[in-house]
């Protein structure tokens, strides 16, 4: 399954004659493309066409993100698929005008290829899509995710229909450990396994739970599957409950996800006046019924237990284990928790089939896997590959390579709680297994690229202060190991360190792995583990030359003024805030220590490359 044939199935739209297609424009209306104010976009769009007399001719329709965020709001104009980018208010009377009555597409506003400069008319054509496989994603940026009979158009519900028709609950469970399923929140466990423990639990009620409490930095993965296709995420724990016997469940979304959370509500009202949740679903003698938990952003509730203690009522801490939720879970309950994009996957395999899934991907990792891809590379946004993909390919294929002629350096995978690695991994598969190998992990899928100005220790500890502030406290391997490395790391950045400093963060990292209550106090060191095993001559050199190898860390560099490149323009000595440089106007300036902060400011400023850091 391509990308150009996932992005061109039906659009769920009736043709406006026998001998005409039907006309619409996609306007991208997740959080990134909102944020840029693509709803009054929408709005004067459909107010211009309106003017035209083109009002029920030509539809203009709210999708969800189709990946690009960099280049939002996006606008897509059907048939034809004209990719539009950074469209602006302003631009809609050119659209119509140009567009949708000339018949002509706008040049301007296509994306240009960075490297050929040349404009790219479709979508599937742009270098970020080639190697993408968006089948979770396939909907987002072609249905209207508050329109359900557009998710119905898609097939959606069929798979429901087929599981409470045709199918017990033991067959529903057994295809899903057929297509061997495993769990996109991260851990990668058989999803088919964790409803067999659930539905042989004979203790009710039980409940189906989705995870959604999305915490990592700069991920946003299972919002825009909320947000663009809510009613897959409701169909698959639909067919879940069923096959597990639950009654109720829940999908616990962050409440700084507010339009995830808007569309889901939106969605589940849809489901219920048609007969989809509630009593006697689908005239069955099945019964379910969901319900949406906001939690208060505390990353540690993206932990199964400390997740359902949240919905408790109760403060988000983890709890030992055994028992498992599935024989013991929320309220004491039979439970099964599973992440958004699990949950999605289920529908699809359903309908498909198990051999359909295990064709994606690779033999121990079938099916896609959705990152959200940030950081120091050219092309950022959601984007969904197949396993085995690898490193290389995403970064430098779909997210165009390192900006500004830079050098990659480091590329951290599984979010905060995740593995940093070098250059010499580029080429490692990305899957569950594979990552492992060399000390990473696959994660919910964040994934953030370093380039060759990123101070590796400086980042190390910035993933270490956030799995420090978000430790809920409960043990004390977490709470007091986090710290103390986080101390470590602060000493070797402000150039304190000594060199004995490495030695005690592997020691206290091994104490937090063996001894921390949940996966944060476990993979918490990760990243400080991989950096130290890959870069440790970047910690070295802070600790025995008392320099920063990248110039980032202020107490460790000094900025310098090159005579023979200094023009005395001026420019620095007027912005310095704290009045460090001085010189006559056209003479070489210089830098006076005692008074720079060392704040970057007159390296930025500086048009001549005279600025320095040393």
């Amino acid at each position: 399954m391509n990308v150009h044939k996932d992005l061109t199935i039906s659009t769920g739209a009736t043709d406006t004659g026998n001998d005409t297609e039907h006309r619409w424009i996609a306007v991208c209306m997740g959080t990134g493309c909102t944020s840029s104010r693509s709803t009054e976009l929408r709005q004067a769009l459909r107010e211009e066409l309106d003017r035209h007399g083109l009002n029920g001719q030509v539809e203009v329709r709210r999708t969800g993100c189709v990946g690009f965020c960099a280049e939002g709001p996006i606008v897509v104009v059907h048939p034809g698929e004209t990719f539009y980018t950074r469209v602006t208010s302003p631009d809609v009377k050119t659209i119509v005008e140009e567009h949708v009555l000339g018949g002509q597409r706008v040049e301007r506003l296509l994306y240009r290829d960075p490297t050929t400069d040349a404009a790219v008319e479709k979508w599937h054509e742009i270098g970020f899509y080639h190697k993408q496989q968006r089948i979770l994603l396939s909907n987002c940026g072609i249905i209207d995710p508050e329109n359900i009979n557009h998710y119905m158009d898609q097939e959606g519900y069929r798979a429901l229909r087929k599981a409470l028709t045709g199918m017990s609950p033991e067959q529903v469970i057994e295809v899903i450990s057929e297509a061997r399923l495993r769990g996109r929140g991260g851990a990668g466990f058989p999803a088919g396994v964790k409803w067999g423990l659930a539905r042989k639990t004979q203790r009710w009620p039980k409940y189906v739970i989705c995870n959604a409490d999305e915490g990592d930095p700069g991920a946003f993965m299972d919002r825009s599957t909320l947000e663009g296709d809510p009613h897959s995420v409701i169909e698959g724990m639909i067919i879940a409950a069923y096959a597990i016997g639950a009654g109720h469940g829940y999908i616990y979304c962050r409440a700084e996800y507010p339009l995830a959370i808007r569309r889901l509500e939106i969605a589940l009202a849809q489901a219920r006046e048609l007969g989809l949740l509630g009593e006697n679903i689908l005239g069955s003698d099945f019964s379910f019924d969901l319900f949406i938990k906001e939690g208060a952003g505390a990353f540690v509730c993206g932990e199964e237990t400390a997740l359902m203690a949240s919905i408790q009522g109760e403060r988000g801490q983890p709890w030992p284990r055994p028992p498992y939720p599935a024989v013991s879970g929320l309220w004491g309950q039979p439970s099964n928790v599973n992440n958004v994009k699990s949950y999605a996957y289920v529908p699809r395999i359903i309908r498909l089939g198990a051999e359909w899934f295990q064709s994606l991907g690779t033999p121990d990792s079938p099916g896609t896997a959705i990152f959200a891809l940030t950081g120091m590379v050219n092309r950022t946004g959601l984007i969904e590959v197949p396993m085995g993909i690898t490193l290389r390919e995403i970064i430098y294929d779909i997210g165009g390579g390192i900006p500004h002629g830079r050098n990659f350096k480091a590329v951290q995978t599984g979010g905060p709680l995740g593995g940093c690695l070098p250059e010499a991994h580029l080429d490692t598969p990305v899957d569950f297994d594979s990552l492992k190998t060399v000390g990473a992990v696959m994660g919910s899928g964040g994934m953030i690229v370093a380039d060759e100005s990123t101070c590796i220790v400086e980042f190390a500890e910035y993933f270490m202060r956030f799995a420090c502030d978000e430790s809920c406290g409960k043990c004390p391997p977490c709470r007091i190991g986090s710290t103390r490395m986080l101390e470590i790391l602060e000493r070797i950045t402000a150039g304190e360190g000594e060199i004995e400093d490495l030695d005690r963060l592997r020691r206290l990292a091994a104490g937090m792995q063996k001894g921390s209550l949940c996966a944060l106090g476990q993979l918490a060191p990760s990243p400080v583990l991989s950096t130290l095993q890959h870069f440790e001559d970047e910690f070295v050199a802070h600790i025995e030359d008392k320099r920063c190898p990248a110039g980032k860390c202020k107490a460790l560099i000094t900025y310098e003024i090159a005579e023979d490149l200094c023009t005395g323009c001026m420019v620095c000595a007027r912005g310095c805030p704290n009045q460090a440089i001085s010189g006559e106007k056209k003479q070489p300036h210089v830098i006076d220590p005692e008074l720079c902060d060392r704040c970057g400011l007159c390296a930025e400023l500086c048009k001549f490359d005279a600025v320095f850091a040393k």
